[in-house]
């Protein structure tokens, strides 16, 4: 028993006979064993987290190399509207 099962037990001792604090404790840390197996698949492991930063670095990087082909073609599409005008303009 962990040092806080020992305090419930001494506790529960004095209100119930021994077998019966024992039967407590006991299914106790079953039912705290049994909620935590099936909610462990829920937390998140070193593992998880260093995945999720790899991730999320590609992300980063994708999204920056979107924003530098969205640089070049926004220049190059007012270079072209440059041009016109200024064809235009020499035109009459």
């Amino acid at each position: 028993m962990i040092v806080a099962e020992i305090e419930l037990y001494k506790i529960l001792k004095t209100k119930f006979t021994e077998r019966e604090a024992e039967n407590i404790i006991s299914g106790l840390e079953q039912k705290v064993n049994t909620t935590f197996e099936a909610r462990k698949n829920e937390f998140s492991t070193k593992g998880d987290i260093l995945t999720l930063k790899e991730d999320i670095s590609r992300l980063e990087i994708k999204i920056a190399e979107t924003k530098v082909d969205l640089i070049k073609w926004v220049f190059t599409f007012f270079a072209a509207i440059a041009v016109m005008i200024i064809g235009l303009y020499l035109k009459k």
